[in-house]
């Protein structure tokens, strides 16, 4: 294969689909023999994955990476941004934790020129193993008071010598203002990096946007590539809190109904979305009591401030709800959330806050201490009594003590987790619900005869579906040749 320049996919804004386009771009070049690699030089995001080599990267990535066919480094998202509080975010550097900043100390302080460099670096070691790199920017490529400062978006596509693709939301509304306002506000030099313009998330027949069409490519003089159509039949995992907005969040008849606890600062949500692909599973995210109620199943996510989180869940009275519901109602945590339904947290160290120590629900006897080295590994394990061996991965700053033979998992002999030996139990294993036998367990507390899918299976499907959509909507022939040049 000839090697091509990087495609690069950037934003008018937030959630315009620029993660979705790039999974589907990676897929279709895998599809068509290409060695495709991911990359996106800095990321902001509670979702996140342990790479082979126990290093942190965005989910994001992780999923493009399982989309190209290839395991997940940390070169594919060298700088990636957990928020831990409102205005605080604790900065992983090549897949290990650096420290805390504010976004004002992040933004405008002098550390973004070595982040920059370390960007550059990792761009340039995975471009000697793959061809083409496939980069996605972050947020708009207009923010005028950022962009001197920016390393994710055109100035990383000028020094990767990209060719740039402007993807906009044509559902959101305004589409003429905002692809148009984009480029006009784009310095000379950045406006010659954009190859092409892709218009997404578009309802009905494309025929009636063909004067559009014409007109936006009058105004900015750019082409118009591809406007795909808005697809509710393809399941990718999302990178942005935005998406949560449109899940579920109530209890409803003739199903498994499952509550998940929606945290503050819940992390990993795409640990669930496996649970949302089964028919006899309504999955919803809640903080109101009466739902949590109605739950057949609970489950308190992870989250980046488990502290503060479980704080709020007092000041709310949930933790009253969770603990009225015990006796009758499986009680799931998940790393965070397992972490809650102990005797307490304590936090010698301020990893997460000022408070030293918290009592927890104390559904579950365990304790955590929480310390400064963050444990972030991928997994095999032993579920309960099954024979199977199953796949996750840990990503945690804390111990938890568990008496012995209270396990829930064996990890090469070594228990992990905490079972109480009736239907509640904990885990710091990520990915513990993409396995087909721990989520057929579930489905049976109410549908004895029920089996889950295969979500391996599924996530393959869903590759291919999207591959489909982008080569029935995107003009790949003009993307392979712009990069060939």
């Amino acid at each position: 294969m000839e090697k091509l320049q990087p495609i690069m996919l950037v934003g008018t804004g937030s959630d315009v689909g620029k993660s979705w386009v790039t999974t589907g771009i990676c897929r279709w070049l895998k599809q068509k023999g290409y060695q495709p690699a991911p990359f996106k030089a800095q990321n902001m995001s509670l979702n996140s994955f342990s790479t082979p080599d126990n290093l942190e990267i965005g989910r994001a990535q992780a999923v493009q990476a399982e989309a190209c066919g290839i395991p997940p480094t940390v070169e594919m998202n060298p700088i990636l941004l957990k928020p831990s509080s409102v205005n605080k975010s604790q900065i992983i550097l090549h897949g290990k934790p650096i420290g805390d900043q504010t976004a004002k100390e992040y933004f405008l302080g002098d550390n973004k020129k070595h982040l920059f460099e370390e960007a550059k670096n990792s761009f340039k070691q995975l471009a000697l193993k793959h061809n083409p790199i496939v980069m996605e920017g972050a947020g708009s490529i207009s923010e005028l008071n950022l962009k001197h400062r920016d390393i994710v978006n055109m100035r990383m596509a000028e020094a990767a010598n990209a060719c740039v693709y402007l993807i906009a939301d044509i559902d959101k509304g305004g589409v003429f203002g905002s692809v148009y306002g984009t480029i006009e506000l784009l310095e000379p030099w950045e406006r010659k990096l954009i190859k092409g313009i892709i218009i997404n998330k578009f309802r009905g027949d494309p025929a009636l946007f063909v004067d559009g069409k014409k007109k936006l490519e009058e105004l900015t003089g750019i082409p118009i590539l591809g406007i795909l159509p808005y697809a509710k039949d393809i399941i990718i995992e999302e990178e942005d809190s935005v998406a949560l907005n449109n899940r579920n969040t109530t209890a409803v008849e003739n199903k498994l109904n499952i509550a998940i606890i929606r945290l503050h600062y819940m992390s990993n949500y795409t640990d669930f979305q496996s649970l949302e692909q089964e028919p006899l599973i309504n999955l919803y995210f809640t903080r109101d009591s009466e739902e949590i109620n109605k739950a057949d199943v609970i489950i308190i996510p992870g989250t980046k401030n488990t502290i503060e989180d479980l704080i709020s869940l007092k000041e709310d009275g949930l933790d009253t709800i969770i603990k009225d519901k015990y006796n009758q109602t499986p009680i799931i945590g998940i790393c965070g959330g397992y972490q809650m339904l102990g005797k307490n947290i304590k936090d010698p160290f301020s990893v997460e806050s000022t408070i030293k120590s918290v009592d927890g629900l104390d559904l579950f006897d365990i304790e955590t201490t929480l310390s400064k080295t963050k444990q972030t590994v991928q997994r095999n394990f032993l579920f309960k009594d099954l024979k199977e061996i199953f796949e996750g991965y840990e990503i945690h700053m804390g111990e938890t003590s568990v008496p012995i033979n209270k396990h829930l998992n064996l990890i090469n002999g070594k228990e992990e987790g905490y079972f109480d030996g009736n239907k509640s139990w904990g885990t710091y294993l990520h990915g513990i619900f993409d396995n087909q036998e721990i989520v057929t367990e579930l489905l049976q507390l109410k549908y004895p005869n029920a089996k889950a899918i295969n979500y391996k299976a599924f996530k393959a499907a869903q590759f291919d579906k999207l591959a489909d959509w982008i080569d029935n909507n995107l003009d790949m022939a003009t993307i392979l040749k712009n990069s060939a040049q």
